[in-house]
C-alpha cells in the first residue's frame, strides 16, 4: 500500500492504493473518521476550563510539539505552497514578493505533547513575507497556524477540542531573528507595560510526515488575539476586532476601505462605523483650531491613553514593521466596556533593532510624514498628547524596558534556548553557524543600553 493525494482543493484525503494502483478499478478513500479520542480529558481537551497559561506559556522551560501528518496531506500543503509561491528553493526565479490573497490550506494532523494526543487538529503554514522568503530560500522551518477544532464538522469526536483551554495558536519560526528572542521579549515588554497582548513561549517542533519525526527547529508559540486574548484580557469578545492591512490601515485621509479593515469578529455584520469614526476624528481640521474639542471627539471612539502607551513602548524598543512605516501588524478591538477602539500589538519578530526600510521611527517622529500616519503624527503634534507620550517614555525605561531588567532577561532566555537554537539543522534554520546565536544575543544587549541612553537624551533635550 502507498499514499496518493486527491485533487480536493482544501483538504487532501488519504487514499489507499493497491498493488495494481487501483482497488476494484478505482482508488478508495480511507475512512479516518472512525477513531476513539482516548487521551481526551476535561482539563486537556475541552472548552470547559479556563486557558491554562502556566502549562502552555511557562517561561522557565522549552517545551516540545510533535505534528504527525499523513504523507498525502503533507504533500498537499507543499503543492499548495508551490502553486502560490513557486518552486521550493527557487530564490532567483520569482522577483519580488507575490500578493497572494488566500491563506495556505488547512489539513488535519495529530498533535502530541507530553505523551498526549490531540486529534485531527487543523494545521497550515502561515505568514506573508516571512513565509515567502523562507520558502524561496529553501528553508522548511516555516511558521504554522494550529486550530484545534477546525475540522470538528468532519470529526464529531473533536467537537470544541481545545489545548488546555486554548483553541488556536501561531507557531512562529523566528524568521530573520538569529537570537530567536525578539518575538518573546517584545511581547513580554508590551504586556508588562499593562497593554493587551499575546502570551508567548518557546517550543521545539518535530514534524513526522511519513519518515519519522524531523527536527524543524526552535519556535515561538504565540497566543492568538482573536481567541484567548479577547477572552481573558477583556470583559467579553463581542466587540468588533479588526486586523487592518493595506492603505486604509494608515488611517490617512481618503484611505477608507472596508475590505482593508479586515474583521476577525462579527464578520457577517456590515458595521464599520467605529473605524470610519476614527478616521474622521483623527483627520478633522478642527484639531488646529479647537484642539480641546478635537481631543474630546477622538476620545469618544479611540482609547488614546492605550495608544500613547503602546506608542511609547513600540518606539523605545524600536519596531519598524508596523504602523508608522508599514500598514499592518496591529489589531483594533472595540472594547465593549468603553466602546472605544483599543490598540493591540502583533507580530514582533522584527522588533528590538533599528530595522529595515530606513529604520525605526525617531523618538520625536521627525522622520514621520504626519498626514500619512495621522494617528501618530497628529497626536504627537498636540501638546497634551505629546506630554503623555513623553511621560510614558520615562515609564517604559524605568519599568518594562529597564536596562538592567532586560539585560538579565536576555541572559536567562539565552541560557534557556541556547542548546536548542544552536543545534538546528541545515534547511531548518536561519543561522549560518551556531556562533550567530550568541552574536545576535549580544547585539540585543547592546541595543537595550543604546535605547536607554536615547530616551534619556530625548527627554533631557
Amino acid at each position: 500500500m502507498g499514499f496518493v493525494a486527491c485533487s480536493d482543493d482544501t483538504v487532501a484525503e488519504d487514499v489507499l492504493v493497491g498493488e495494481e494502483g487501483e482497488v476494484d478499478g478505482e482508488a478508495e478513500v480511507e475512512d479516518d473518521t472512525n477513531f476513539v479520542a482516548t487521551d481526551w480529558t476535561t482539563e486537556t481537551h475541552t472548552k470547559d476550563v479556563d486557558p491554562n497559561f502556566d502549562e502552555v506559556f511557562d517561561d522557565t522551560v522549552v517545551k516540545r510539539f510533535d505534528i504527525v501528518i499523513t504523507e498525502a496531506r503533507w504533500q498537499s500543503m507543499l503543492d499548495d505552497m508551490t502553486a502560490n509561491y513557486g518552486v521550493f528553493g527557487a530564490s532567483n526565479s520569482g522577483g519580488g514578493l507575490l500578493d497572494v490573497e488566500e491563506d495556505p490550506i488547512f489539513v488535519p494532523a495529530e498533535i502530541f505533547y507530553n505523551g498526549k494526543e490531540w486529534y485531527r487538529v487543523g494545521v497550515r503554514f502561515k505568514g506573508n513575507s516571512s513565509l515567502q522568503s523562507s520558502w524561496r530560500n529553501g528553508i522548511l522551518k516555516l511558521s504554522f497556524k494550529l486550530d484545534f477544532d477546525e475540522f470538528e464538522d468532519d470529526y464529531p469526536q473533536i467537537d470544541n477540542q481545545r489545548f488546555y483551554g486554548f483553541k488556536k495558536f501561531s507557531l512562529k519560526n523566528n524568521y530573520d531573528d538569529q537570537s530567536m528572542l525578539r518575538e518573546k521579549v517584545a511581547g513580554d515588554v508590551f504586556r508588562n507595560a499593562g497593554l493587551a497582548g499575546s502570551h508567548t513561549g518557546f517550543y521545539t517542533l518535530y514534524v513526522d510526515h511519513g519518515d519519522g519525526p524531523e527536527f524543524f527547529g526552535l519556535y515561538t508559540l504565540v497566543e492568538e488575539v482573536d481567541g484567548s486574548v479577547l477572552d481573558t484580557q477583556f470583559s467579553d469578545d463581542d466587540g468588533n476586532l479588526y486586523k487592518p492591512d493595506g492603505d486604509a490601515a494608515s488611517f490617512a485621509a481618503g484611505t477608507y476601505d472596508e475590505d482593508e479593515y479586515v474583521k476577525k469578529t462579527n464578520e457577517d455584520e456590515a458595521d464599520f462605523t467605529d473605524v470610519a469614526s476614527l478616521l474622521a476624528a483623527i483627520n478633522d481640521d478642527i484639531r488646529t483650531t479647537d484642539p480641546e474639542t478635537w481631543r474630546a471627539n477622538l476620545e469618544t471612539v479611540f482609547d488614546t491613553d492605550v495608544f500613547l502607551k503602546y506608542l511609547a513602548v513600540n518606539t523605545v524598543i524600536q519596531n519598524w514593521d508596523t504602523y508608522g512605516l508599514m500598514t499592518h501588524n496591529y489589531y483594533l478591538y472595540n472594547n465593549p466596556d468603553t466602546h472605544k477602539l483599543t490598540w493591540i500589538p502583533w507580530d514582533n519578530n522584527e522588533a528590538l533593532q533599528d530595522g529595515k526600510r530606513g529604520g525605526a521611527l525617531a523618538l520625536d517622529f521627525s522622520d514621520l510624514n504626519a498626514s500619512q500616519w495621522p494617528i501618530i503624527g497628529y497626536m504627537y503634534q498636540d501638546a497634551v498628547y505629546k506630554a503623555k507620550y513623553d511621560a510614558y517614555l520615562q515609564e517604559v525605561v524605568d519599568g518594562p524596558f529597564n536596562e538592567n531588567t532586560i539585560q538579565a532577561l536576555y541572559n536567562t532566555y539565552a541560557d534557556l534556548i541556547g542548546p536548542y537554537a544552536t543545534t538546528e539543522v541545515p534547511g531548518y534554520t536561519f543561522l549560518n553557524s551556531s556562533a550567530d546565536f550568541q552574536t545576535a544575543v549580544n547585539q540585543l544587549k547592546n541595543h537595550v543600553s543604546e535605547r536607554s541612553s536615547a530616551v534619556h537624551s530625548y527627554l533631557n533635550n
